[in-house]
Formats: structure tokens, C-alpha cells, sequence
């Protein structure tokens, strides 16, 4: 894409590597500091969290602070979230280099704050899902373990996705609906244009198919 070629030229030096590594390590902290803090009956989440009423009205920080709240509360299943999304986001900046990785999840990040601004709350879950999203189309046949011990290809976890987005899309709130279009504009503005070319060659391929038979 020339447009992400010009920006990388220009502004390639402001990229931040291993980008994915801070994050987590970050989320991790911020997990220690909840435990610690909750000894007091408080939460250092609770401090970082993107409500959008208490950002606006002076908490600027929230704005960026709600990506480092960690998903759960347990333990275990905080191990396996970051390393997942660690493995996501530092292949990706592999293969995109520094800069395009950074820009993908910056604009990730403002799509989620747009959408906070719908439902008064901003959340990272479908930031960190755009980063599967995006390895899943790049690389469709590369197999995880699911539950451990079951072998399954990443386009079969992304179509489970997809129709789970498009069900809420039919059948949520308007807020639901904001918060799934803002927080996946990254992935549109970076994939788009190769999702429409793969839906018309699938269509032109299904039709030759039918043709000869």
C-alpha cells in the first residue's frame, strides 16, 4: 500500500519495537498491582480504566491507560492471554516491521475510544482481537492447540468470530454495535481492500465452478 509506504518514510523513526512485549509486561504489573491493592479494598485498575465521563473531565490518562487493565482475574488465564497476544503482536511486527505494527494498534486503540464514547466505557477486547483477526488473515492455516490438546487451524477460529460479531451486529445494542465497527477499524483500514478482492475471486471462482458443472 503506497500510503502506509509514505507514513512509514516519514514518520518510521517514531515506531516503538517490541511494542507487544511492553504491553504485556505492563498488564502483568498492573495485575500485581491489583492484587496489592485490594488488600487496601481498592483497585489500581480501577484507576487506569477508560470511563469516559471521568477522562473528560480531567483523567486524560484513561484514554491510554484502559490497555494495560489486564481481561480476568485469574491468574492462570492471564499466563495464557498474554502470552497469546505476545506471540500475535510480535509476529505481526515481524512481518510488518516496527512502524505498520504500531500503526495498527494505534488506530485500533482510537477506534475503541470512539467507542467509548457510545457506551461510556472503553474496553480492549476487541483491540486485542483485531491482532488475532489480522494473524488469522495473514496466516489462515497456521494451527494452534485449542483446550491444549485439540489441533485447529486460525481461519476456523476467525470465521467462529466473524459470526459471532455479525450476530451481535443483527441482534445488540447500539452500543454493542459501536463498539465492535469502532474497535475493528484497523483491521478494515489495513485489510479491506484485500477482504473485498478475496469475497469477489471466492464468487468468481464458485461461478466457474458451477459453470463447468
Amino acid at each position: 500500500m503506497k500510503w502506509l509506504d509514505k507514513l512509514e518514510r516519514r514518520f518510521g523513526r517514531l515506531g516503538i519495537p517490541n511494542l507487544m512485549l511492553y504491553i504485556v509486561v505492563t498488564v502483568a504489573a498492573v495485575f500485581i498491582g491489583d492484587v496489592i491493592f485490594s488488600v487496601q479494598g481498592t483497585s489500581l485498575s480501577g484507576y487506569l480504566a477508560l470511563f469516559t465521563q471521568a477522562a473528560m473531565h480531567g483523567q486524560f490518562w484513561r484514554f491510554i491507560t484502559f490497555i494495560f487493565v489486564p481481561p480476568t482475574t485469574s491468574i492462570i488465564s492471564l499466563f495464557f492471554f498474554l502470552y497469546f497476544y505476545y506471540f500475535l503482536g510480535s509476529t505481526l511486527e515481524q512481518v510488518w516491521g516496527t512502524f505498520r505494527f504500531n500503526l495498527y494498534y494505534l488506530v485500533g486503540i482510537i477506534g475503541a475510544i470512539i467507542a467509548a464514547f457510545f457506551t461510556g466505557f472503553g474496553t480492549s477486547t476487541y483491540l486485542n482481537l483485531s491482532l488475532f483477526l489480522a494473524f488469522a488473515f495473514l496466516f489462515p492455516d497456521h494451527e494452534i492447540l485449542l483446550f491444549f490438546f485439540l489441533p485447529i487451524k486460525m481461519k476456523y477460529l476467525a470465521y467462529v468470530d466473524w459470526i459471532l460479531f455479525a450476530i451481535q451486529l443483527i441482534f445488540g445494542d447500539w452500543p454493542t454495535r459501536a463498539e465492535i465497527i469502532d474497535s475493528l477499524i484497523n483491521f478494515f483500514f489495513f485489510f479491506g481492500g484485500d477482504l473485498i478482492r478475496f469475497i469477489q475471486n471466492e464468487r468468481r471462482y464458485g461461478a466457474q465452478r458451477r459453470n463447468f458443472r
